[in-house]
């Protein structure tokens, strides 16, 4: 534990600036946030607000990266966290109490409620106007993001419709309308298969008339 917060230490003491403008010790950095997300999601979340906030924010930084392996291991770093508030937070752990870190991440959110739809706001405007090769690896936390927050989300799909050319917007509201369908409100991987199989069908949809 005291070795992971030394981690920690040390690169909060580095700028997200000088993070991203290295590719080797970009990688590295987030090759560590996918592990730490990962096995120990509790401990991330037991930080204070400001070094969440920072974590978060890299993330969304490295999801909208050219490279593919810092998009997809960012991608599963805040699948990891957002499955982690679904589970315990949502809903009723399976073993009746909820894991360590929870209440502090729920705390978190509540200050800073933007910091995840921003998130899935960056991974929203990648698959549906941008070129990817790692579509499914950045789809995977977007059920997660969404069932935490289901009516940030449909404000956040309200603005994503909007802020597109007028002559779009109806085209792209209709195909938005099929992603949730029989999607259930859960994160079996059935579940996620199916709302992975939608999303494909809507951006395939929206971009072969735009």
């Amino acid at each position: 534990k005291d070795a992971l917060h030394i981690a920690l230490r040390m690169v909060l003491s580095i700028p997200l600036q000088d993070i991203m403008s290295y590719k080797k010790v970009a990688k590295a950095y987030f090759a560590l946030l996918e592990v730490l997300c990962h096995h120990h999601t509790g401990t991330l979340a037991s930080q204070d607000s400001a070094t969440v906030a920072f974590l978060l924010t890299s993330l969304d930084q490295g999801i909208k990266s050219l490279d593919v392996g810092i998009s997809s291991a960012c991608a599963s770093a805040v699948d990891n966290l957002a499955t982690f508030y679904f589970k315990n937070v949502m809903r009723e752990p399976e073993s009746g109490r909820s894991a360590a870190g929870s209440a502090e991440m729920q705390e978190h959110l509540r200050q800073q409620p933007g910091l995840l739809p921003e998130i899935l706001k960056s991974l929203f405007e990648i698959i549906l106007f941008e070129e990817n090769s790692n579509q499914w690896s950045l789809s995977r936390p977007m059920l997660s993001l969404i069932l935490i927050n289901e009516p940030v989300y449909l404000q956040l799909r309200q603005q994503i419709v909007l802020a597109q050319p007028a002559d779009k917007q109806a085209h792209l509201a209709a195909c938005l309308d099929k992603l949730m369908t029989d999607v259930g409100t859960n994160l079996e991987p059935k579940t996620r298969d199916k709302f992975t199989q939608n999303l494909t069908i809507v951006r395939h949809e929206y971009r072969s008339k735009s």
